[in-house]
């Protein structure tokens, strides 16, 4: 059996990962697979049982609902625990074991890179996991104030606490402010869930919306930003960028980042 690496969630049939990770593995000629696995939470703890028995398995990506509760499964000697507070990816480590880390604050960050923050304005849309990672890279932006929106304020209050954040938390019913950037990093808006329903007119002629939601890539939230020609940022950013730091945990090789264009075409298609 050849090795292999898998992403894992409920739901997870709209996954793109195995395309992504499978262009990389066909591009470099590594003989080894990539595939999805739908794992409910009640099944969490017993594939992770499974994974370590098998020594074929290289690793997995973890997506909703199973980033914070994959931490209680998996050794933790980066501390993503206490840093960001959640998983997103998971390898053998030393010995073998399964290691948890988490490669979102990456991908998040990437297409952000040549972009001044500091001293800006924020909105993030979500409490969860991603929101974790994007609250994490946000404070190492230096941007100054954070509106997070959730459904409890308490645990958006201490999510803004942990990461040494300025802000409030507001419900979704709040009118935005007029931030600089807008980031979705709740499922409203994928496939199947509820639709994200938000006016714009607050935001400037200048900010950005950046939609981590790539089922459908052409968000509602996004048809509304360019509607306005505000610059936007699509979920596959994210998902190529986190993908690529953890193919290389799995697989030993870097990916050939400079077919990204290509990747985007297979993956839109």
């Amino acid at each position: 059996m050849i090795p292999y690496a898998q992403v894992i969630g409920d739901p997870i049939a709209h996954s793109k990962s195995p395309v992504i990770h499978g262009f990389w593995l066909d591009a470099l000629g590594i003989d080894a697979r990539y595939d999805a696995e739908h794992v409910t939470p009640p099944m969490l703890r017993d594939y992770f049982v499974r994974a370590a028995a098998d020594p074929h398995w290289r690793g997995c990506n973890v997506t909703i609902p199973h980033k914070i509760a994959t931490l209680d499964h998996v050794g933790d000697p980066g501390g993503v625990r206490a840093s960001i507070g959640a998983v997103n990816t998971v390898f053998r480590g030393e010995g073998g074991a399964l290691v948890g880390t988490n490669t979102d604050a990456a991908g998040f960050y990437a297409p952000l890179a040549e972009t001044d923050l500091a001293g800006s304005h924020a909105v993030v849309i979500g409490s969860g996991g991603a929101a974790r990672a994007i609250l994490f890279a946000l404070a190492r932006m230096d941007v100054e104030r954070v509106t997070l929106v959730a459904r409890n304020p308490l645990k958006g209050a201490g999510l803004l606490s942990i990461f040494g954040l300025k802000g409030d938390v507001v419900g979704f019913d709040a009118p935005l402010p007029p931030a600089d950037l807008l980031v979705n990093a709740s499922p409203l808006g994928m496939a199947g869930q509820p639709a994200l329903e938000l006016d714009l007119d607050p935001l400037p002629e200048d900010a950005i919306v950046y939609d981590i939601v790539y089922a459908p890539l052409e968000t509602p939230l996004l048809a509304a930003a360019r509607s306005r020609d505000l610059a936007t940022i699509d979920g596959l950013e994210m998902l190529i960028g986190q993908a690529a730091a953890a193919f290389e945990l799995f697989f030993g090789a870097a990916p050939p980042r400079d077919r990204d264009a290509e990747l985007r075409a297979r993956l839109t298609a």
